[in-house]
């Protein structure tokens, strides 16, 4: 065997090694329907009990458009049910979100339905 074939076959072997590794630590993301079979909707705030989430898994918010929406909040914005300016609002029904790292806040923000428990509060690792 020539030094350059046999310097190849070493890095190859070295190559798939590491792929062998490091698939072993990948994770795909985890897709999670907010409040089950019910959506989202009027007292979900008690769904993320029991749950383990990760930062990039992805949160999917079904309601009726015009019914209800779903703003990404601060925790003063939860506590206090209310969207602070520039905040991220969906409305489309069909909502698909990715958590980050760390807290994570979402609230309804139409008259009443935060204070009546739609909103969560999810810590991704």
């Amino acid at each position: 065997m020539s030094g350059g074939r046999g310097s190849a076959l070493i890095v190859l072997t070295v190559v798939m090694a590491m792929a062998v590794v490091f698939q072993g630590q990948v994770t795909e993301a985890a897709t999670y329907t907010v409040g089950g079979s019910g959506g989202w909707t009027f007292n979900v705030a008690g769904w993320p009990r029991g749950k383990t989430f990760k930062a990039g898994d992805v949160l999917v918010f079904n309601y009726g458009p015009g019914a209800h929406n779903v703003v990404r909040v601060n925790r003063a914005g939860y506590s206090g049910c209310n969207a602070p300016s520039g905040a991220k609002s969906f409305q489309s029904g069909r909502d698909q979100i990715k958590l980050a790292k760390g807290q994570n806040f979402f609230i309804c923000s139409y008259a009443g339905h935060c204070e009546a428990g739609m909103k969560i509060a999810i810590t991704a690792t």
